[in-house]
C-alpha cells in the first residue's frame, strides 16, 4: 500500500471520469466530502439522501456531475425504489449512518441503528450488486472493537436498549458484512471487490444525535480531538478509488490509535473475522430484509 505510506490525499486520486458512484448520506459530513471529492476528480456522483432538500443544496454547489435521489435506509420500500432507479454503477459507498440515537424503530420494525446502518445497507448492496462493476465500500468505526452481534436479539426486543451497545453492534455488523461479501464474491468468481473503511474520529453531524447531555460531550470532543471531515473521508475515498486497494481490506487513519491521519490498511477485532457468526448474520439479514444476493 505504498501510496498510503506517502500520505495519500485526494490529490493522489486517479482520474474518475466516466465512473459513477453512489454515496449514501451524501447531504452532510463524510458523505458530502466524499461526493465533492469524487466529482472534482471527474466522477458522476449520485447523492443518495433521506433529506432531498439538503442533498439538492449540496448537488447544486457541486455542479453537473452530481444528482440527488431519495433514499431512506430506515425503510426497505425506499431502498427497493432507489435500487430500481439505478441502471448501472461502478462503486457503491455505504457511508450513511446514525449514532447513539434514542430507542426507536425503522419503518419495518428494526432497531434504528441496526436497521439503518446494517440492514438498510445490506439490502441496498444486495439489490444493486448485479449493477455494480467495481466495488462496494462499507463504513465501519473504531467502535466495532467493542461491539458484539446478538444473533438472538439484534433489535433489542428482549433486552434493555442501550444506545452505545446498539451502535457498536451495528458498526461490527457493517465490517463483518464487508468481509463476508468479499468471501462470497471470491467464491462466485466475481471481479467485484468489497472493502471496509472507517474515518477514525472525525467531526461531523453524526455526533449530535443522541438527544441527551452526551451531545455536549461529543461536541467538545469534536473541537478538541477530532480531525476534520475532509481527513475523515480519506479512508473511504481511498477504498473506493485506489486501483490497488485489495478486496477484503479495511482502511482507516494511520495515527493516534487509528483515530487521525492518512489512510492505510489495518487490522480489526477477532470478532469481526468470525466467519461462523458472519454467515449466521448474513442469513439473518436476508431473512429480515427479504433480500438475497445474486451470487
Amino acid at each position: 500500500m505504498s501510496s498510503a505510506n506517502n500520505k495519500w490525499t485526494v490529490q493522489n486520486m486517479a482520474d474518475q471520469s466516466g465512473r459513477t458512484f453512489i454515496v449514501t448520506g451524501a447531504n452532510s459530513g463524510l458523505g458530502e466530502v466524499a461526493a465533492r471529492s469524487l466529482a472534482a476528480a471527474g466522477g458522476h456522483v449520485i447523492l443518495a439522501c433521506r433529506n432531498v432538500d439538503k442533498g439538492d443544496t449540496v448537488a447544486r454547489s457541486v455542479g453537473t456531475r452530481a444528482e440527488v435521489r431519495q433514499l431512506d435506509l430506515a425503510d426497505l420500500a425506499s431502498v427497493r425504489a432507489f435500487a430500481d432507479s439505478v441502471d448501472k454503477v461502478d462503486v457503491l459507498i455505504n457511508n450513511a449512518g446514525v449514532m447513539a440515537v434514542p430507542h426507536r424503530k425503522t419503518a419495518d420494525g428494526f432497531e434504528m441503528q441496526f436497521g439503518t446502518n446494517h440492514l438498510g445497507h445490506f439490502a441496498l448492496s444486495g439489490l444493486l450488486l448485479p449493477k455494480i462493476s467495481d466495488r462496494v465500500v462499507t463504513l465501519s468505526s473504531n467502535m466495532h472493537l467493542v461491539g458484539s452481534i446478538n444473533l438472538g436479539d439484534p433489535n433489542f426486543e428482549q433486552r434493555r436498549y442501550d444506545r452505545w451497545i446498539a451502535y457498536c453492534q451495528s458498526k461490527l455488523a457493517n465490517l463483518m458484512f464487508a468481509y463476508e461479501l468479499q468471501r462470497r464474491l471470491d467464491k462466485a468468481g466475481s471481479k467485484v471487490k468489497s472493502l471496509g473503511a472507517h474515518p477514525g474520529y472525525a467531526a461531523t453531524e453524526l455526533q449530535g444525535r443522541t438527544e441527551s447531555i452526551q451531545d455536549k460531550v461529543l461536541a467538545l470532543g469534536n473541537r478538541l480531538i477530532a480531525q476534520s471531515a475532509e481527513m475523515g473521508a480519506l479512508p473511504e475515498l481511498y477504498a473506493a478509488t485506489e486501483p490497488g486497494a485489495p478486496g477484503g481490506g479495511y482502511v482507516g487513519p494511520d495515527k493516534l490509535g487509528n483515530n487521525r491521519g492518512h489512510p492505510k490498511l489495518q487490522g480489526s477485532s477477532k470478532k469481526s473475522k468470525d466467519e461462523a457468526v458472519a454467515a449466521q448474520l448474513w442469513e439473518l439479514s436476508e431473512k429480515l430484509t427479504g433480500v438475497r444476493f445474486a451470487l
